[in-house]
């Protein structure tokens, strides 16, 4: 699992390596049309001069592990299946530092399994930050469970853990923070409030595999925490997901959950569906995983580096790190910008001059809770049964998030494999961000 990666081969392949998630001008008008998304545009990402087919990256080795599957007849992890997904089960769950995993067919199915065994349903509130992909509030609403928006910190583009406090009911049944980007939100002190409250705590830590908040992994902090391995994400197999926890019954209930019939101890709910995880994506997963350490390190370390470059450019500020986290997972390094600072140029042309010279970024995402497909969900016929109507038009208004509102419209991204270039490429990114300022008076007027 610990093959070396050819450094120079790797710096090679990731100095072309294109933004897997939204970047450029174009991406940023493409996202207004879809709720909470970042656009994924490899038109985007080759106008800004980066080769969109460079991640995820594969060599023979992935190559030999999908035909040895395909040869083998044991396709799935049921009956006589192989032994793949239970192999990558165990290795995560040993890096993660938790008991049980149990592997799903992508991010948002970790999700769904999870709120599945926790038997989240109609009549319960659950709490999310605004600032996430769609997928959390698709999972809450699924279970024809009522989603409450609670706004985020302004400099560190997390979820405010006084504002979830501030949005429990009696009715709040599900606290679902989410560690955005890679790096954790306060889960310390969210896990209080859940502790204090008696209300669960789940994790989503979709893009933040491998992060730590003062040394114990992202996703064991509550019941558990759900994963992805997404086309975009730093260990990738197209899709799959994972839920981890340290609660036996737990992993019993997702376990049961995720496959029809169950087959482990404990009640049932009566629900249940099919999000398995296939042999063919647990053997990607696998040997990506055994390039994921050094990736991780590379990414580290050119975060780091880039933002100690950026914090010296007036009107770009990197989001904080809150200080319990010992470790990012840099999925995304994420900034905001002050166009006062640069004449007044627009944050959408700020990003058209950066993939003019070649830096590939991103707008980020959409206002969520103001999107069309939220706010649909207040005149839902089967939301309006559940709820009422009248409950549901305050709804609308009870997702009120200023902070977020501001964020969204400052916020700019680099992806995870802009990080897997050169510290070179890092100080040429802020050197280009450099020229663009001494040129924004006359960018602007363009």
């Amino acid at each position: 699992m610990n093959a070396s990666l050819n450094r120079r081969r790797f710096i090679g392949q990731a100095a072309t390596a294109g933004a897997g998630l939204a970047f450029g001008a174009a991406a940023a008008a493409a996202a207004e049309k879809t709720p909470g998304t970042a656009p994924i545009t490899q038109r985007a990402a080759t106008a800004a001069g980066r080769a969109t087919s460079a991640w995820p990256i594969s060599e023979q080795r992935d190559e030999d592990a999908l035909i040895s599957v395909l040869r083998s007849g044991k396709w799935g992890r049921t009956g006589a299946g192989g032994l793949r997904v239970k192999e990558f089960e165990t290795i995560f769950a040993e890096r993660m530092r938790a008991r049980f995993c149990v592997a799903t067919s992508s991010g948002t199915t970790a999700l769904l399994s999870a709120l599945g065994a926790l038997n989240i349903g109609p009549g319960d509130e659950v709490i999310l930050p605004p600032y996430t992909f769609v997928a959390t509030f698709n999972a809450i609403t699924n279970n024809f469970a009522l989603p409450v928006f609670a706004d985020v910190e302004a400099d560190s583009f997390q979820v405010d853990p006084q504002k979830i406090a501030a949005a429990i009911t009696s009715a709040t049944r599900l606290l679902l923070p989410v560690h955005i980007g890679g790096t954790p939100c306060d889960i310390e002190a969210i896990a209080t409030i859940g502790r204090t409250r008696q209300i669960t705590l789940l994790e989503d830590a979709c893009q933040s595999l491998t992060a730590e908040w003062r040394g114990q992994p992202i996703g064991t902090h509550g019941i558990g925490g759900c994963f992805s391995f997404q086309a975009s994400k730093n260990l990738t197999a197209g899709e799959g997901g994972a839920v981890l926890t340290n609660d036996e019954a737990f992993a019993h209930q997702v376990y049961n959950f995720h496959t029809p019939g169950g087959g482990k101890p404990g009640a049932s709910w009566g629900r249940s569906a099919n999000y398995r995880l296939t042999e063919f994506q647990a053997a990607l997963l696998l040997t990506q995983y055994s390039r994921f350490e050094a990736q991780q390190t590379q990414r580290t370390e050119n975060a780091t580096y880039l933002a100690t470059l950026l914090h010296k450019i007036g009107g770009i500020a990197p989001a904080r790190i809150p200080s319990g986290c010992n470790r990012s997972g840099w999925h995304l390094f994420m900034m905001r910008y002050d166009a006062r600072e640069f004449a007044g140029l627009p944050r959408a042309k700020f990003i058209q001059a950066l993939a003019k010279d070649r830096v590939a970024a991103s707008s980020g995402y959409t206002s969520l809770n103001l999107s069309n497909h939220v706010k649909a969900l207040a005149a839902n016929p089967h939301y309006q049964r559940i709820y009422g109507v009248d409950t549901m038009a305050r709804w609308v208004a009870r997702n009120h998030c200023p902070v977020n509102d501001r964020v969204i419209e400052e916020a700019v991204w680099l992806g995870q494999t802009t990080l897997l270039e050169s510290r070179h490429e890092m100080e040429r990114i802020a050197e280009v961000i450099v020229g663009v300022k001494k040129r924004a008076g006359d960018l602007a007027k363009a």
